[in-house]
């Protein structure tokens, strides 16, 4: 397969799961005069899911033998329930809590297959050794992992990954809402060709840090305690159209909690990509590439430098190349952000 048609967000995602701009980059918006805090540092993210997400079936042993409602209604691994008998489903003990007041007969179910809404009714099974009404599904209600702070804004607001989060069904994973952990990197699986290397980290879900709001085409946005950034140093945001073809550095943790900035190279520019792809780069510092060989899983969000000015961050790397990947331009993370 040709080398550009291989490659992977650099993102680190827990319980397995594969953790757009629409039409030309607009040359309206202009962030030039804009300076924000440039991240580098890694965080925890836990997104919550809007429904849940049926990850597979199982069966239920009722008296008269093995049934399976979520078979027979033709519910499969992806879908998204967002409704059960009239009740609006968020989490993943609604599912228990609801089947635990019924009896058992038809129930309208609605859920979300591939964007698109679809009803159908199912009849939950008798569990013969507990009592209770099952549908047979396996479920999730979110999902955790681990990635890279590309900015903070002076109100707060940040950004990151910049690449979206998926679910199991290849799309992008509609959340309501979500939280950011602190985190620390505690060692590395380097990369080697044909094997996406990755961060291994430990986020502490008893030090929240801040609110995921949206995700999106171009990463993962939210609020963060802006107390926490001002003594970090401020970049003003350059306009795509001052990116220029050779030495950059990028911003990054491979160790702990404490950034790091490791020179590369902008080795070609697409300013009107559509997707989140508008600089190829190469990881040309030996200190990186001893410890790493690349770019590795957990290090997309991390922010690109250039001319002392943020022009975007890392999104994914080349399979076969770790030390090549992908970069998004800084203007398409601030327009996704409104």
């Amino acid at each position: 397969m040709h080398l550009k048609k291989r490659f992977i967000p650099a993102l680190l995602i827990f319980l397995g799961v594969l953790f757009s701009f629409n039409g030309i980059f607009s040359t309206t918006v202009s962030a030039s005069t804009e300076m924000v805090y440039a991240g580098g540092f890694p965080a925890g993210f836990l997104l919550q899911m809007d429904g849940v997400q049926v990850v597979g079936l199982s069966d239920v042993i009722t008296k008269d033998g093995l049934n399976s409602p979520a078979k027979k209604c033709g519910l499969k691994a992806g879908d998204v329930i967002v409704e059960f008998n009239g009740h609006k489903i968020t989490e993943a003990s609604d599912i228990e809590k609801y089947c635990a007041v019924f009896q058992g007969k038809c129930a309208p179910i609605s859920y979300f297959r591939k964007g698109e809404l679809l009803s159908t009714t199912i009849e939950p099974a008798k569990d013969f050794a507990s009592g209770a009404f099952r549908l047979g599904v396996l479920i999730r209600d979110s999902i955790s992992g681990i990635g890279t702070v590309t900015y903070v804004r002076q109100n707060g607001s940040f950004g990151a990954l910049g690449h979206p989060v998926f679910s199991e069904n290849g799309e992008i994973m509609k959340i309501a809402g979500g939280k950011s952990f602190k985190c620390s990197i505690i060692g590395v699986n380097r990369g080697e060709k044909g094997a996406p290397g990755e961060l291994r980290g430990l986020f502490y879900k008893e030090q929240s840090q801040g609110a995921i709001l949206k995700n999106t085409q171009c990463g993962i946005f939210g609020k963060f305690d802006i107390s926490d950034f001002k003594t970090k140093e401020l970049f003003p945001v350059a306009n795509i159209s001052e990116v220029k073809i050779g030495k950059a550095t990028i911003i990054t943790t491979i160790d702990g909690e404490t950034p790091t900035e490791y020179a590369i190279s902008i080795v070609k520019i697409d300013r009107n990509n559509k997707d989140n792809k508008n600089f190829v780069i190469k990881i040309t510092d030996k200190d990186l590439i001893n410890e790493t060989n690349g770019i590795v899983q957990g290090m997309s969000g991390s922010p690109i430098i250039q001319n002392g000015k943020i022009i975007g961050a890392v999104t994914h790397v080349f399979v076969n190349d770790p030390e090549r990947g992908y970069g998004i331009s800084i203007q398409k993370m601030l327009q996704e952000e409104i």
